[in-house]
């Protein structure tokens, strides 16, 4: 059980006082005091557990504490902690050869995160095809160092432009609110002729990939139409294109499968991965690679490397981790769960004044809030917050219940080894919320 921390206060205030928090302003700055976990639950230092709806940064897959994937890392600190990335490990070719069965690529080359795994993705892309340019989407988000900071679209990379050269952007497959005027059925037939026509007008010569979110994340959850990928596929084959999906967060059975482009029955030429390949439990990324390119790579010289890549204990616990997957069939409780998830945010849609659309797929899902159904104006701006997401908000973590909310959005990301009596108690206190909201946009009588 948690324990309260006796010198929670002082640990908070030297937290503040000497480490810098990410995507913030210090001293808007609030951390819960964390002290540990199990399942999908973490605790705090007041002795208070939280359920995580949010899996923390959507990488928890098999929740808190796992005891399989703890017992890998300890055994191989106490086997070898490090091996420099020229050596061959026992660890490097059991997870290079799993990466491989499970995803229907051939070589992986590991990093320690999301960023520097779409980083050496582009650059590998540019290598192999002889061409600068990637493709790359408005809402979306490929991390936070300079090359895929610059490939994402979202406003977090405002203040780092111009970036690195040669980024495209095109237009997401986001159904519910398309781009242009068009319906979302006109949209569902131009999401992919858009991108052609934005290829045609850069130089089909030019472009060495296209990097997108095997399911957008961050940026709202957004699910493509069945045709989207089949299409986009052939796109690239057209034109010699490397197709770069981004599985960091979507990937390793948060949706159900290895990686969210199976459900459309694609195999991308790269792909990126990292949260889920160890559920956060050690720092790991990867870069997956199709035959051809591992090929060309045989006799062309790689250009990239990283002291920690292939560190030891992250594979390791890379290798516990996707036997948990298996073991307890978690993919197929991710998909069965789903459907129940998906269920309750019908009825939530249907309910609520605020909520406009609902995404999801797998145990990977978000509601968009609007002031009002018919306009569709969001509740908050793009890029901005409002009083009724503040509220919502608040009013969540007063019952200790840890989500993930952005711009007009809440997801519900919770732990792949949830419960569903869990994931109800949770969605409970997500409705609470939400007649919060309807009571704020439509006053006390309207929305009773």
């Amino acid at each position: 059980m948690p324990e309260v921390h006796p010198n929670t206060d002082q640990v908070i205030a030297d937290n503040r006082e000497y480490t810098l928090f990410s995507w913030s302003v210090q001293n808007q700055t609030h951390p819960i005091h964390m002290t540990g976990g199990k399942g999908s639950y973490f605790f705090d230092a007041d002795g208070k557990s939280w359920l995580d709806m949010a899996s923390q940064l959507i990488n928890i897959n098999v929740g808190h504490q796992h005891p399989k994937v703890l017992q890998a890392i300890k055994d191989q600190v106490d086997k070898m902690c490090f091996a420099g990335p020229s050596f061959a490990t026992d660890v490097r070719a059991e997870l290079g050869k799993k990466l491989s069965e499970v995803t229907g690529l051939a070589k992986s080359f590991f990093t320690l995160g999301g960023s520097e795994a779409n980083e050496n993705a582009m650059k590998m892309a540019r290598l192999y095809t002889g061409r600068d340019k990637i493709i790359t989407r408005y809402r979306s988000y490929h991390g936070a160092t300079m090359g895929s900071m610059s490939a994402s679209g979202d406003p977090r990379r405002w203040p780092v432009e111009p970036g690195i050269p040669g980024i495209v952007r095109v237009f997401d497959p986001y159904m519910y609110r398309p781009p242009m005027g068009m319906t979302a059925e006109q949209w569902e037939e131009g999401s992919v002729s858009h991108i052609e026509e934005v290829i045609q007008m850069e130089g089909p010569h030019t472009i060495a990939a296209i990097l997108v979110e095997g399911i957008t994340g961050s940026n709202g959850i957004l699910i493509p139409p069945d045709s989207y990928y089949p299409r986009l596929r052939a796109l690239c084959d057209k034109y010699g294109i490397v197709l770069i999906t981004d599985e960091v967060m979507s990937g390793f059975g948060r949706t159900g499968k290895w990686l969210a482009t199976q459900h459309y029955g694609i195999t991308p030429d790269i792909v990126t991965c990292a949260k889920g390949l160890t559920s956060g439990y050690m720092p790991l990324g990867a870069v997956i690679v199709n035959q051809e390119i591992a090929d060309y790579f045989e006799n062309h010289f790689l250009s990239g490397g990283l002291t920690y890549s292939g560190h030891p204990v992250s594979l390791a616990a890379a290798i516990a981790n996707l036997k948990v997957y298996e073991d307890e069939n978690l993919f197929e409780h991710t998909l069965e769960l789903g459907k129940h998830l998906g269920e309750r945010l019908e009825a939530m849609k249907a309910k609520y004044a605020c909520v406009g659309d609902v995404r999801y797929i797998g145990l990977f899902s978000v509601l968009e809030l609007v002031k009002d159904k018919a306009t569709k104006e969001p509740l908050a701006p793009f890029n901005g917050t409002s009083p009724e997401m503040g509220k919502l908000a608040a009013y969540l973590k007063s019952k200790h219940i840890y989500a993930y909310t952005r711009f007009n959005m809440i997801w519900v990301c919770p732990p792949l080894v949830i419960t569903k009596e869990e994931l109800d108690a949770g969605l409970d206190a997500y409705e609470e919320a939400l007649a919060l909201v309807d009571q704020m946009i439509l006053g006390p009588v309207a929305a009773d």
